[in-house]
């Protein structure tokens, strides 16, 4: 991250984050505050507390800017939203300030090509009317695509961010989190694919350090929030060494997970960050050294894990996706079973 001398260097700023008090948005917030930025985040008031130092402006967005918020001018805006008429609009109102919009990888039309980058994949079409994901998901990452064009269209000045996956404490979706809680339940293991499948996650401390490096530098241009590319072999192994465990993980091909009825990547029923192989074989391997070049800095893997695993511990409703223990005994034994 960057160093307390290049921070001390940067003149606060008046930095409005949509969102903050949930997981990603939550951590922009807490890092822009604790550089001693004016921070307002704006939400619904419903989905937790905002961090200290931060200020809250009660906002749902499908209603009008509320008078407190559209009558002040902001140095930068950090939005992660879906709907594209809520960034339409939000941009509209900011017209002036530095936009950072968190996208999504999901915008990328082919998941197959590893080692890929902004610019060089082809992006899914457009879709510019907001759509309820829970009636169609495959909407999500065409809506992004929308917002990063009203972004693009509207804003003085902008920095588009593509994250992959997002992993750390307060994660609302489990999927890493299952392994640092598994790995620390000791006993044998079952993991997906080979252990040279290719995987990448970013720590939500270390994205949203940088995605307030890039407000502050008012770093212009597109690029994919990811962590380093790795063997999902070495993943898993230091994961293992931050909860301090020594279980052993047994490798089961996907055609058999398959036929057994375990879904990939998320789920009651999946083994988390398993994918078919090779039509993902892109979506966990992209390219991240334009990212490095823009500021990024990445803590170890273990720590993530570390911390991780000790969020799970304090918090008595932290989600955690994936198998069960009973399930993954029983595909063992039958995969053993089979010689």
């Amino acid at each position: 991250m960057p160093s307390t001398d290049f921070r001390d260097s940067v003149a606060a700023m008046k930095i409005l984050v949509l969102g903050g008090s949930v997981f990603l948005s939550r951590a922009v917030a807490v890092d822009a505050a604790a550089r001693g930025h004016d921070v307002t985040c704006a939400n619904r008031g419903t989905s937790g507390s905002v961090p200290g130092g931060a200020a809250l402006v009660r906002w749902d967005r499908t209603e009008d800017v509320p008078a407190e918020l559209a009558e002040t001018a902001y140095d930068a805006v950090v939005d992660v939203a879906r709907m594209p008429s809520w960034v339409r609009a939000g941009v509209a109102t900011w017209p002036g300030a530095h936009w950072v919009f968190v996208s999504t990888v999901n915008v990328y039309a082919d998941d197959s090509i590893p080692g890929g980058r902004p610019g060089t994949l082809p992006l899914r079409d457009p879709r510019p009317d907001d759509v309820d994901l829970a009636s169609d998901p495959e909407a999500y990452g065409p809506m992004k695509v929308a917002c990063e064009e009203a972004v693009r269209a509207g804003a003085a000045s902008w920095t588009v961010i593509r994250p992959g996956l997002i992993v750390g404490p307060g994660d609302p979706t489990g999927r890493f989190t299952y392994w640092p809680v598994r790995l620390a339940d000791g006993g044998e293991a079952l993991a997906g694919g080979t252990p040279d499948d290719r995987m990448q996650v970013i720590d939500v401390r270390d994205l949203a350090a940088w995605i307030v490096t890039c407000a502050e530098q008012r770093t212009s241009g597109d690029y994919d929030g990811v962590g380093e590319v790795l063997p999902i072999g070495d993943l898993i192994a230091r994961v293992r060494v931050g909860v301090g465990s020594d279980t052993t993980v047994t490798w089961v091909p996907q055609e058999f997970l398959s036929t057994q009825g375990v879904e990939p990547w998320m789920g009651p029923e999946a083994l988390p960050l398993w994918l078919p192989r090779p039509e993902y074989d892109g979506l966990g391997s992209h390219d991240p050294a334009p990212s490095y070049a823009a500021g990024l800095v990445l803590r170890p893997l273990a720590d993530t894990a570390r911390d991780t695993l000790a969020w799970v511990r304090a918090t008595s409703d932290a989600p955690v996706t994936g198998i069960t223990r009973e399930r993954e005994a029983a595909l063992l034994a039958a995969w053993h079973a089979r010689g």
